[in-house]
This record gives C-alpha cells, structure tokens and sequence, in this order.
C-alpha cells in the first residue's frame, strides 16, 4: 500500500486495517514456523504497510497538536 493510498484514509480506517495486518502478520508467522510460505515476502511487505500506516497516524497527531 502506497503512503498517498494511506493518507486518503481516515484514521478509523488506517486504525481498523492495522487490525487486519497484525491479525495477517500473526497467521502467516505462525503458519511460517510449520510450513514453507508461498509467498515469504509478505511478511516484509505487511511489515512495511504498518510502518507506514504508524508514521502516517503520527503525523497526522504531530500537525493537530502542532496547530493547538
């Protein structure tokens, strides 16, 4: 997921998919340690997807206090 997809979002949104990711995050670990993946990036990419989502939520708590 790209930032400027991420910034579209609200905050309830970003917050409600960071639910989904770490639940994903957590299946594809778990099933990683009994089984090869198909696609082991994903992790990586779930990883990064949250990143962004935490820094976009940050900003966006930097500017409304930064305007008060």
């Amino acid at each position: 997921m790209r930032a400027e997809e991420i910034r579209e979002m609200s905050d309830a949104d970003i917050r409600a998919r960071l639910a989904e990711l770490d639940e994903e995050s957590f299946r594809l670990g778990f099933k990683s340690a009994t089984e090869p993946l198909e696609d082991p990036l994903r992790l990586r990419g779930i990883r990064r997807d949250v990143a962004r989502m935490h820094t976009i939520l940050r900003e966006r708590l930097l500017a409304a206090t930064a305007t008060r």
